[in-house]
């Protein structure tokens, strides 16, 4: 079974935090839905679930591999 961890992330720009210690676990065949404020951090938070932006601090990990680390294969 394939899982999505997200441990601890933060992210800023510059001084300003968009959010801080995020975590969450994703199965195989779970679904979610992200709501929130504008500004929230929504989009920042697919952003780095893309390998598209890198968090501040905290990890990602596809089945217990770093997914910034996994190139193409994730």
């Amino acid at each position: 079974m394939a899982v999505l961890r997200v441990n601890g992330l933060t992210k800023y720009f510059g001084i300003n935090s968009v959010f801080e210690n995020v975590s969450f676990e994703l199965k195989s065949g779970e679904h979610i839905g992200l709501v929130g404020a504008n500004g929230a951090g929504k989009t920042t938070l697919m952003r780095i679930l893309c390998t598209l932006l890198k968090p501040t601090s905290g990890s990602v990990t596809w089945n217990g591999k770093d997914i910034f680390a996994m190139d193409g294969e994730y």
